[in-house]
């Protein structure tokens, strides 16, 4: 019978995030013990999920080591890195002999130490089964594409989409490519090509789309298993940062490497077209202004302060410029504020008082907002979809500035669950009809994107001060010594040598 081990190890590590990962962040996302998931598993464990189900309709034995995932935020303790990435290596010895191996990775984890902390593990994990042993693992879209991830591994799939809606669609091909390995159908071999280039490009536009589609064209080309861009995740601070193309042929090195040289090129060509236009606060609220009355809000993205990202989601800069120009008619959710909400709890809806809002983590969360406030809604234990899993808000209160008309109103989700923005549910499940305001503000980079666009009037993405700057060009790395686009016009580009 065959015999497969599964596990999960990751997080996305923001290098210039004031919160530190440590095993309380886990505790709190998802740390979980053999397979038990529960009834509302989290995004990172649908792959797992997927993994086991297909394994024992094959018939196959599964042993499932710690599943432990933590939500985005600054470098992981070594402590924590070493507890973790050791339990999964003692749960594996546990499960010897084993057939195959298959882990549910980030790719973007770095840890005190540990620049590429999740190639760490795959390295820990080939020296334990050796070489004959199949490794397969699906990494994020934001991972860093590393030698040392690429050569410990046998397949890597990486989500093709921004946002990440084909987690499952992964989750099922990665698991396809190692059956068919496990029956002798195919042999992997995987080449890598670095783009030189740093940025984040979403998939729901041109020319990414078209790029995508190309991805999944070749996929169906003689010789060619998998296809996959790793965009990378230009706030961690490590070595091998940046966009990288990655091809896993049948056998072939040659055709592998030539594929992904050519991705890497159309990449390149497309470098200045797949960046999104970033707007200052004040041209954004501009635009909305100009636009008039509409059926539809716009939907302002303030991608700087993403805790999907690893910022602290506490940010007021967009808020208190809002209250500096006088606009009303706009709502904000949800900004992390675990001291404003507990008050507004223990005051209840209808309650008027002055309140100290966000600024607390920082100077990346701007200065606090002192503002009067009522108290309009309530909700002890909201949620969000996202990507065919549920994603927890915590305790949410929807705290109003100005008024009592809408149109006067600054309406302020705040809750006690750091977390992007991935859906209206973030504003409905507060009290508040998110076709109402004129414009919503999205503490989101992209993943707001298939919640918010069939509502959304126009989608505007804001260049504003935090953590999660967009200004690629002045990211203060200190362990990146190679040349990367956009700080240099012509970085090296080429195939990068596995170890």
């Amino acid at each position: 019978m065959t015999r497969l081990f599964t596990a999960c190890l990751g997080t996305e590590t923001n290098s210039f995030s004031p919160i530190p990962t440590g095993m309380s962040v886990f505790e709190d996302t998802m740390l979980v013990r053999g397979g038990r998931h529960g009834d509302t598993p989290g995004l990172f464990a649908v792959p797992l999920i997927r993994w086991r189900e297909r394994a024992r309709a094959l018939g196959w034995e599964v042993r499932e080591g710690l599943a432990a995932f933590a939500s985005p935020a600054g470098d992981t303790t070594r402590a924590t890195f070493e507890s973790l990435r050791d339990e999964i290596l003692a749960d594996l010895r546990a499960a010897m002999p084993v057939d195959a191996v298959m882990l549910n990775l980030h790719g973007a984890m770095i840890a005190d130490g540990y620049p590429d902390a999740e190639g760490d593990l795959l390295a820990r994990v080939r020296a334990i089964v050796g070489p004959a042993v199949p490794i397969a693992a699906e990494l994020d879209l934001h991972c860093h594409l590393t030698a040392l991830k690429v050569s410990s591994a046998d397949v890597l799939v990486i989500f093709k989409e921004y946002p990440h809606v084909d987690v499952a669609e992964r989750a099922e091909e990665v698991f396809e490519l190692l059956r068919r390995t496990l029956a002798g159908e195919i042999r992997p071999t995987m080449a890598l090509h670095d783009c030189g280039m740093l940025g984040v490009y979403p998939t729901t536009a041109e020319p990414m789309v078209s790029i995508v589609a190309g991805m999944q064209a070749l996929e169906r080309e003689p010789g060619v298993l998998s296809v996959s861009l790793g965009h990378g995740f230009p706030w961690g601070d490590t070595p091998e940062v940046g966009t990288r193309a990655l091809v896993v042929a049948d056998g072939d090195a040659a055709l592998a490497a030539r594929h992904a040289a050519a991705l890497a090129e159309r990449v390149w060509a497309a470098r200045d077209a797949i960046v999104p236009p970033f707007l200052s606060i004040d041209a954004a609220i501009d635009r909305v202004l100009a636009a008039g009355p509409g059926t539809r809000p716009f939907v302002l993205a303030d991608t700087a302060d993403n805790p999907g990202i690893g910022t602290s989601g506490d940010s007021t800069f967009v808020l208190a410029r809002l209250i500096e120009r006088g606009v009303g008619g706009v709502a904000l959710s949800p900004l992390w504020d675990p001291v404003a909400t507990a008050l507004a709890f223990d005051a209840g809806v209808g309650a008027r008082f002055d309140i100290r809002i966000g600024g607390k983590l920082g100077p990346g969360s701007g200065a606090a907002i002192d503002a009067r406030i009522e108290v309009k809604g309530l909700n002890p234990k909201a949620t969000q979809p996202f990507g065919g899993a549920i994603a927890p808000l915590g305790r949410l209160a929807w705290l109003r500035i100005g008024g009592p008309d809408d149109a006067d109103a600054i309406d302020v989700v705040v809750n006690d669950y750091r977390i992007q923005t991935f859906h209206p549910d973030c504003f409905s499940q507060a009290g508040i009809d998110p076709l109402r305001p004129r414009a919503l503000v999205a503490k989101s980079t992209q993943h707001f994107h298939a919640g918010f666009a069939p509502i959304a009037r126009e989608i505007l993405y804001l260049s504003a001060p935090g953590s999660g700057s967009m200004d690629m060009a002045a990211l203060a790395h200190r362990r990146v010594t190679r040349a990367l686009w956009p700080r240099v016009a012509q970085p090296p580009r080429g195939p990068v040598a596995l170890r």
